[in-house]
């Protein structure tokens, strides 16, 4: 059994010393970081490296957007602060695994292989604080259109793209008229009857999978939707993603699991700030 100590380190695990100990999780999963894409969450996720401390830290997958960089490099120094923070981070003592994704395909010639002190997994088995057995992965081998159609997918994601460009300008107009952000690409993604069906088989195919190798739980990622909810008896979790959301999905020291929703973090410290503006402290 573990035991949290602040103020120094112990073998039973890292130093946890964030700002705010409500923020001192037993293990973090996040994924969908697309760091190299010009919409990454990069500096939001930078305050929530600083914000948050745990003993286990999970990427699961698309932590680097292979796609984007191969088509023209985008890395602004704050995604080499991500990287940095993340390294910082495994040698203060948190264990990170690194299980990659579609986009981050190819270290996956490199599973079973630490870099430093990240290991990188195919896939894993976490055990949580309770005894329940949780299979972590991406996700995109349960997805049909990346396994058997990669051209689609490589389509699906310039669309995605255009939505992502096309929330800029729709929601300059909202702000003009005093209307609050929409993102069109969420709409699109999440309320068009064929992406929610997509959505639900996904979800049930992978509660397959935990139910098949034995596991109560399954954490993943890919298809950038935070959930959390039981398929017939299996707990399916989604870390969501830092294009859009800014989502992870963490453990408390009891076993039980929330979805952190990282933007709420930051509106309610900017409504305490005297200028009342949206902001976000240096990493």
């Amino acid at each position: 059994m573990q035991r949290r100590i602040y103020g120094k380190r112990t073998d039973w695990g890292p130093t946890l010393s964030a700002p705010n100990p409500e923020l001192n999780y037993r293990t973090v999963f996040i994924s969908d970081v697309h760091l190299g894409m010009r919409n990454c969450q990069s500096t939001a996720l930078l305050d929530f490296l600083k914000y948050v401390e745990c003993e286990h830290l999970y990427l699961v997958g698309d932590i680097v957007d292979f796609w984007k960089v191969r088509r023209g490099p985008y890395w602004p120094q704050s995604h080499n602060d991500v990287l940095q923070k993340l390294l910082r981070k495994s040698r203060k003592g948190t264990r990170v695994v690194f299980i990659p994704g579609n986009h981050d395909d190819g270290l996956r010639d490199y599973t079973g292989m630490n870099f430093g002190d990240i290991e990188i997994r195919r896939d894993a088995i976490h055990e949580a604080a309770d005894g329940k057995r949780y299979l972590i992965l991406h996700g995109d081998e349960f997805d049909v259109v990346v396994r058997y159609a990669r051209w689609l997918a490589f389509l699906g994601d310039r669309s995605y793209d255009a939505a992502l460009a096309l929330n800029v300008p729709l929601n300059f107009a909202r702000r003009l008229l005093g209307l609050g952000h929409w993102s069109l690409s969420a709409f699109l993604k999440h309320k068009v009857k064929s992406a929610v069906n997509y959505i639900g088989e996904f979800e049930e195919a992978l509660a397959g999978e935990a139910r098949r190798r034995d596991a109560q739980g399954l954490i993943c990622g890919h298809i950038h939707h935070a959930n959390e909810r039981m398929i017939d008896g299996i707990h399916y979790l989604n870390c969501g993603d830092w294009v859009e959301s800014c989502t992870a999905i963490a453990e408390r020291f009891d076993g039980k699991f929330e979805i952190i929703r990282w933007k709420e973090h930051l509106a309610a410290r900017a409504s305490q700030a005297p200028s009342g503006r949206w902001f976000i402290e240096a990493a």
